[in-house]
């Protein structure tokens, strides 16, 4: 448990930290305040871009940027048990990230979907995206001056609950892009050209609808 708070305490020290500082990669705390970094830029640069275009494009510079701490992060295994669920809620973050970016991408290249529908979905994203990066404030709070009186077991409600809803979140972005995906492949129906479909989102096995 000690390694748990100490590990958590690290991350939460960061939280000022910018993004492209240069991380010891080992460190798994500094790499999920760097995914948290890269996801609130993205959130932000969303709002911020002139056109969807210039908007999108800016997005994937962000999160191609902060990838380096997304994959790193994957990659670490010498955690203990309570600690990883910590890295799976910023994990899962990070998944989102990718779900928006990867998925928002192709969509920008559907013809089935009209500019106006594509600002609505990557505003829908990106809310998504704001609500689940919010819930990592509850896991700084847990090392705040006001919560040294948490109990060990106190302190691992308050990290399951945010492992929960961030979890929801995430099946949530992919209910989100899965629902968004059949919309296009029932107009490609309409008009015959569902292979056309098939060849950006994925193969017949890996359907979205």
């Amino acid at each position: 448990m000690k390694n748990l708070i100490i590990t958590i305490g690290a991350w939460c020290c960061l939280a000022a930290a910018p993004a492209r500082a240069q991380w010891v990669v080992s460190d798994p705390t500094n790499l999920a305040q760097g995914i948290v970094n890269t996801a609130e830029q993205i959130v932000h640069t969303s709002a911020t871009a002139s056109s969807m275009l210039d908007n999108f494009k800016e997005v994937q510079k962000v999160y191609n940027q902060g990838k380096e701490y997304y994959d790193a992060l994957k990659a670490v295994n010498n955690l203990v048990k309570d600690a990883r669920k910590v890295q799976e809620t910023v994990l899962m973050v990070g998944d989102i990230s990718e779900l928006y970016v990867t998925n928002f991408g192709r969509m920008m290249n559907d013809p089935n979907f009209s500019a106006s529908e594509l600002a609505a979905i990557g505003s829908g994203y990106s809310k998504l995206l704001n609500e689940s990066t919010g819930l990592l404030d509850e896991l700084r709070q847990i090392v705040n001056a006001s919560s040294l009186s948490l109990s060990d077991k106190e302190r691992m409600d308050i990290i399951d609950r945010v492992h929960g809803r961030v979890k929801n979140y995430y099946n949530l972005v992919r209910y989100y892009t899965n629902k968004n995906i059949s919309v296009s492949f029932l107009r490609a129906k309409k008009k015959n050209d569902t292979r056309r479909v098939l060849e950006l989102y994925g193969t017949p096995d890996q359907k979205y609808w």
